[in-house]
């Protein structure tokens, strides 16, 4: 059941979209708001865009990026938009399936596209990078969040990472660890085969980057997408670069399968709406396990840092 604003004024009820849409990034533009999400082709285009008043209904408005060269890869995932100096920048990985993804940047005059890419690799050095998240910091500095695949360390797997944008289009170069996989709940398949080898695979994915009360802090998806250990968790630091800290809880997670309700909710992006409320938009599977579909919750915040109440599957209140 979709609740629209003329059904039942500001209040919602999870999935908000009747579609697929997994890693759903919401931009808040001057009186509407703009998703972008992992999924769908339209008209040609990777990533199916839509835009809403109020984060209740939602309209599709087309794709975002133009067709790229097939020999960087036939899967784009994890679209995230920025603004900066007149320009909009689109940032998301490319490969084939589950391998050689790297990320990319594209670039329009509008929020709403055709993205065209820049035509550069924004993580040569990493064996596979995922999940781009671009963090403006108050002294002007860009960072680029990402996942990527280590193999050293007691829990192999993907783990995040984090570099400088010295400009829209380049980093630095710095590929420095954020955080690695540290619970059992991170494990995305055991005895997975990887590189030539077999692993007890761990993955940390989907990172966001927010600055509240002088401090920062990373909110991000572990376990496997697929099933439902999938779970949305969080870290802080003093600086983009760490070094970050995860909360003294052995689970310090936000957002957790609830059975027979909700099943698998992860890959969050952080909006902060017109009435100053923090959401997290992430996806979670649909009663079928036949598609991701956009969910909301309200982040809520404390001397001790973020909760929720979610994931949520009943008609709630809609904050301001």
């Amino acid at each position: 059941m979709f609740l629209s604003t003329t059904q039942a004024a500001r209040w919602y009820r999870n999935p908000v979209y009747d579609g697929y849409f997994a890693d759903p990034f919401v931009l808040r533009l001057e009186d509407h708001y703009v998703a972008y999400g992992t999924g769908s082709v339209v008209d040609g285009r990777a990533f199916e865009v839509l835009t809403s008043p109020d984060l209740l209904t939602w309209t599709r408005v087309g794709g975002a990026l133009d067709p790229i060269d097939h020999s960087l890869g036939t899967d784009c995932w994890a679209p995230e938009v920025v603004e900066a100096g007149g320009t909009f920048w689109l940032y998301y990985s490319v490969g084939f399936g589950d391998a050689r993804h790297h990320v990319r940047v594209a670039r329009s005059d509008s929020a709403y596209g055709p993205f065209v890419d820049a035509g550069v690799n924004l993580t040569p050095r990493e064996l596979f990078a995922i999940d781009p998240h671009p963090f403006l910091d108050v002294d002007g500095t860009w960072y680029l969040f990402y996942a990527r695949d280590v193999l050293d360390g007691e829990r192999v797997g993907t783990q995040l990472a984090v570099d400088v944008l010295p400009s829209m289009t380049s980093t630095a170069g710095l590929s420095q660890k954020v955080l690695g996989p540290t619970a059992d709940w991170q494990i995305f398949l055991r005895d997975r085969y990887m590189y030539g080898r077999r692993y007890d695979w761990h993955t940390l994915e989907g990172p966001v980057v927010c600055r509240r009360d002088d401090r920062y802090y990373c909110i991000y998806s572990g376990g496997s997408y697929l099933g439902d250990r999938y779970s949305v968790a969080w870290a802080t630091a003093e600086h983009p670069l760490g070094p970050w800290v995860e909360p003294p809880a052995e689970d310090g997670r936000l957002l957790a399968t609830v059975p027979g309700q909700v099943r698998g909710p992860g890959h969050n992006s952080l909006l902060t709406t017109f009435g100053g409320t923090d959401m997290l938009v992430y996806h979670a599977w649909d009663g079928s396990h036949s598609k991701r579909m956009m969910c909301i919750d309200p982040l809520l915040w404390d001397s001790d840092g973020p909760h929720t109440q979610g994931p949520s599957w009943e008609p709630q209140p809609l904050p301001p």
